[in-house]
């Protein structure tokens, strides 16, 4: 996994830093995994823009992608790793003995021809699946269930990962990539290794243009605002805004938003950075 920059032979690939995908060993989906996705735009159900900024993008199709890891105790074999649109992870396409053939997050190291399966008693390698009861203490961990049964809800996007610190009872210690502990079920299922794709955060634009093709619009500073649009809008010249906040006068920057007495608090062993 690698990134590299780009000569700047055109303005848009001056600060260009790009992706290398050495690890994508396929440019066409499984077409049995793939559906159809139409734009929203921002819009709900009855034609009204909810979400500002949204709209445009690349045509793409959705992957359906197996989440939960639910086939147990049955080998599957890696047969490529592909780019997702839908996400910043790469996915793996996996045949399993039987025949199916599912989308997983693809873990860091993943090879093609390499053997992966969920499970009770299956060893702690790469690319497994298992549930938090039978992991060992200190083991690197992504893809986690909140619920037993929900699918992978923590630790899905490109580069992350979370660690299994101790168990206690019936809940298992995790270390998350914000920086927060939290006690999970151990009944809950979760993936062996980090997420691929690790160099993400290192990749650059370059260019406007780009975001355009990702269906994100341009964003309107507050402070340009009027007054009637927004609380850090008006004043005379290049005024700075005054404090931080959000468009419905919601502090920003600093500010905590989480309830004092949401139920799931009782959870969380030490709190985020």
């Amino acid at each position: 996994m690698s990134v590299r920059k780009l000569k700047p032979i055109t303005p848009g690939q001056r600060f260009r830093i790009v992706n290398n995908f050495e690890e994508i060993t396929t440019n066409k989906p499984e077409k049995s995994l793939t559906v159809g996705l139409s734009k929203k735009g921002g819009r709900n159900n009855t034609g009204k823009m909810t979400m500002r900024y949204t709209g445009g993008g690349h045509k793409k199709k959705y992957r359906i992608i197996d989440f939960k890891r639910n086939k147990f105790d049955v080998a599957a074999t890696v047969l490529s790793v592909e780019y997702d649109p839908n996400r910043t992870a790469f996915i793996a396409l996996v045949e399993y003995t039987d025949g199916e053939k599912r989308y997983i997050v693809a873990p860091n190291g993943i090879k093609v021809g390499q053997t992966v399966v969920s499970g009770d008693n299956v060893e702690p390698e790469v690319g497994n699946a298992m549930k938090l009861k039978n992991i060992p203490l200190g083991t690197v961990i992504s893809c986690i269930e909140l619920r037993p049964g929900q699918g992978a809800i923590l630790a899905r996007s490109a580069g992350s990962s979370a660690q299994l610190t101790s168990r206690d009872g019936k809940y298992a210690i995790i270390k998350l990539p914000s920086g927060e502990s939290r006690m999970i079920l151990v009944e809950c299922m979760a993936m062996i290794g980090s997420v691929s794709n690790s160099d993400h955060q290192l990749t650059v634009s370059g260019k406007a243009g780009r975001s355009r093709w990702l269906g994100k619009r341009p964003r309107t500073r507050a402070v340009a605002m009027n007054p009637v649009d927004h609380p850090m809008g008006g004043g005379e010249g290049r005024s700075s805004g005054g404090h931080p906040r959000s468009r419905n006068g919601k502090p920003a920057k600093g500010y905590k938003t989480r309830k004092k007495n949401k139920v799931s608090n009782r959870y969380i062993v030490s709190k985020r950075k």
